[in-house]
């Protein structure tokens, strides 16, 4: 650190200051050098990072009527006509509530009694039509813009399924819903989604099922970003599998199986092309595998960190748990979310070398974050949590609305019935 400092001391007399001509009678003169300018070109990766650290708040959702955690989060895509599109929120009152892209302002809200809801998801190729599958045994499909409450498909389960977890492929042929485990089977069951709008309400049966390859329940299905017969699956049992599901049965279609150790909570496709997976897991750790390694002697595993919050120093700010991972395209970065109790939200990057924090978002949230979206359009995320907040993000905004922001984060049970009581400091402080 001294050497380093004296040769940058070194390069600023060089560069800025006046050139000394000793002349025989020690005089001194002065010729002054010309102004070197150096600049420095930001890496894609450092653009990206810099832009994470600038996130600040632009829109707020109203508070709704009935307060709900907003458990999943996903975004339409923009029509060609120009519309700005649609936010989709699953909410913990076993509803999808749908919000403008642009402003957050509430549109409409579907109700799906009798089960709960396990996530949301725009189809790939229009910005009006939104699944979310249920704890019944159903997958629906509502279009946004239709006036009716009923939705436009219905994808019925066997009389056991109970599903947790649901994706459709990118180019909306497949649906896949994961169940809880019954008795000693856990299945992956798809549906044909062509033709999702053509025959209002009606329901359809199973192409089949998956049952051999987890013995747990299954709580998170990712299909490929681009390749629509590649999907991803995790489960409790800790077993994350890729399977191809082009070939004609489970035990060929099944490409790989990598080892969490853990019970999975969310898993991701990232790297080059997509060739490589990563989950997080429910108690905090993450792993990260290259599945072009498969036919080389290479080894598959490119991180493994059994607790991130262990691994991430946050400046005054723990992190308490994981939210999710994306894979930013233009930087070929992946980054993971994490966050505290009261709301702060952590940015992460990964690397083979380990984890480092990019950012810390404040201010927004006043409970934990349960939901995100990152729109890479526009480089702004989407937030929401247990303080029934929906939040937009935006690199250096300005919030606009100058409602107070107070804690909406539901009261428990025993919240309801015991009145706590709490000196705060404030009051010293002032």
């Amino acid at each position: 650190d001294v050497i380093a400092g004296f040769l940058y001391a070194i390069l600023i007399l060089v560069v800025f200051h006046p050139v000394v001509d000793l002349i025989d009678n020690f005089n001194l003169t002065y010729k002054y050098a010309p102004l070197i300018i150096i600049t420095f070109e930001m890496s894609a990766v450092e653009k990206v990072e810099e832009q994470l650290a600038s996130l600040r708040i632009a829109k707020r959702s109203a508070a709704g009527e009935e307060p709900a955690y907003l458990l999943d989060i996903d975004l339409s895509t923009p029509a060609q006509s120009g519309n700005g599109g649609f936010v989709a929120v699953s909410c913990s009152g076993r509803s999808v509530r749908v919000y403008d892209r642009e402003t957050l302002r509430f549109l409409r809200q579907y109700s799906s009694p009798p089960g709960a809801l396990s996530g949301v998801r725009f189809a790939h190729t229009g910005d009006s039509v939104v699944f979310s599958a249920g704890s019944e045994g159903t997958v629906k499909c509502w279009d946004v813009r239709a006036a009716t409450q009923k939705p436009v498909r219905v994808f019925s389960g066997y009389p056991s399924n109970v599903f947790i977890s649901f994706d459709i492929s990118c180019s909306d042929l497949i649906v896949c819903a994961g169940t809880e485990k019954v008795e000693q089977d856990a299945f992956l069951v798809f549906w044909d989604a062509r033709g999702i709008t053509d025959c209002a309400s009606s329901a359809k049966e199973p192409l089949g099922v998956y049952s051999e390859s987890h013995n747990d329940d299954i709580t998170k299905i990712c299909f490929h970003p681009v390749e629509p017969n590649l999907v991803v699956s995790g489960s409790t049992d800790g077993l994350v599998n890729v399977f191809d599901i082009n070939k004609d049965n489970e035990d060929d279609a099944l490409i790989s199986t990598c080892n969490s150790d853990s019970s999975v909570s969310f898993i991701g496709w990232s790297g080059k092309d997509y060739k490589q997976v990563y989950c997080l897991t429910h108690d905090e750790g993450f792993c990260w595998w290259d599945t072009a390694q498969l036919e080389t002697e290479e080894p598959i595993t490119l991180s493994r960190v059994l607790d991130v919050r262990d691994s991430v120093c946050a400046e005054n700010h723990s992190l308490h748990y994981l939210v999710g991972g994306l894979y930013h395209e233009k930087a070929e970065k992946l980054f993971l979310i994490g966050g505290t109790s009261t709301g702060n939200i952590h940015l992460i990057s990964c690397g083979t070398d380990g984890l480092s924090l990019v950012g810390t978002l404040c201010g927004g949230h006043s409970a934990t974050v349960r939901s995100f979206c990152w729109n890479l359009a526009d480089e702004s995320l989407l937030t929401g949590g247990e303080d029934a907040q929906l939040l937009l993000w935006k690199p250096g905004a300005v919030e606009r609305s100058l409602t107070k922001k107070a804690s909406l984060k539901i009261a428990s049970s025993v919240q309801k019935r015991v009145r706590v009581h709490n000196s705060s400091l404030k009051s010293r402080k002032k």
